[in-house]
C-alpha cells in the first residue's frame, strides 16, 4: 500500500494548520512549530518550498508568517505531497535493473491511481474534518473552523 513521507504528512499538516489558523493574519512559523512540537528547522524548508510552489504565501515582517496562497478548496493533498516529494526523488537509474525496468513499471499505475485519490482531496476536506473531529471533542477556542 502506498505510503506517504513523514515530510508529506508534516507539509500536509502544516497546511491545513495555516488554513484554520490564519484568520486575517499569519501563521508564524514559531507557532506553527510549537503546536506541532517541532523544532522550526524542520519544518521552514518545508513551508519554503510550498510557498516556491504558490500553496503558501509567505509575509514579511514582525507580524509575519504564512497564510494560503489560495483558497482551500483549491488546494488538494496530492499538489502539497508532489511539492514535497520533488524534492526529495531519487533518479532512478541508481537502482539496480530490477527495480528499474521490473519493479517501477508494475508499481507505476497503483501510484497514479494513489495520487488521482489525493488529488480529490483538498484542504477544504481537510478542514471539515478537523471541525467535525473538534466538535465532537469541544472545540478549543482560538480557531474558527467554519469554511
Amino acid at each position: 500500500m502506498p505510503r506517504l513521507s513523514d515530510k508529506s504528512l508534516l507539509a500536509i499538516a502544516a497546511v491545513v494548520d495555516v488554513a484554520l489558523h490564519a484568520r486575517g493574519m499569519p501563521v508564524a512559523a514559531k507557532a506553527l512549530a510549537a503546536r506541532h512540537e517541532l523544532p522550526p528547522r524542520h519544518l521552514e524548508p518545508v513551508l519554503q518550498a510550498l510557498v516556491h510552489a504558490g500553496v503558501l504565501k509567505g509575509v514579511r515582517g514582525p507580524r509575519g508568517g504564512y497564510e494560503l496562497a489560495r483558497e482551500r478548496r483549491r488546494i488538494t493533498v496530492a499538489e502539497v505531497v508532489r511539492v514535497v516529494e520533488a524534492e526529495s526523488e531519487e533518479a532512478l537509474d541508481a537502482f539496480p535493473p530490477i527495480v528499474r525496468d521490473i519493479v517501477q513499471p508494475a508499481v507505476a499505475e497503483a501510484e497514479r491511481a494513489f495520487e488521482a485519490a489525493l488529488d480529490a482531496v483538498t484542504v477544504e476536506d481537510l478542514c471539515r474534518a478537523a471541525a467535525q473531529n473538534t466538535l465532537r471533542k469541544g472545540m478549543p477556542e482560538g480557531i474558527d473552523f467554519t469554511i
